[in-house]
């Protein structure tokens, strides 16, 4: 269709994460993680010592990567750097921000969901 975005096929791609210990190593138990040629993750655990700076590199790092599909990323860390994220307008890879043990899922901050929310809200305002 005109004027959309082209979405490149694969043969596979990654599942990249940012989000604290345990949601990670959950993923990297279920066969999500990988370690690169030189060395370089498709994950970050995010602790205490975490600065906003690495979790805004991963972030961008993440989402320039072409061998990466989607980025899961834990609501509470996307909050840290919201800015980026609401920014983010590329359909791949997608954004997705999930719960964690400690911090439970708040749709009011999901920024894939007040998209569809809006889009809906546009939608329905057009066809009156």
């Amino acid at each position: 269709m005109a004027g959309r975005a082209s979405i490149p096929a694969r043969n596979s791609a990654l599942i990249a994460m940012i989000a604290d210990e345990d949601t990670v190593v959950g993923f990297l138990m279920a066969g999500v993680g990988n370690v690169d040629i030189r060395r370089k993750t498709n994950y970050l655990i995010v602790d205490s010592k975490t600065t906003v700076r690495q979790i805004e590199d991963s972030f961008k790092e993440f989402s320039s990567r072409d061998d990466i599909a989607i980025i899961l990323i834990s609501q509470y860390v996307a909050n840290m750097i919201r800015f980026l994220v609401d920014s983010y307008n590329k359909p791949v890879p997608a954004i997705l921000e999930i719960p964690s043990k400690d911090h439970p899922y708040d749709p009011a901050h999901d920024s894939v969901l007040s998209r569809v929310k809006y889009l809906f809200s546009a939608e329905s305002v057009s066809q009156r």
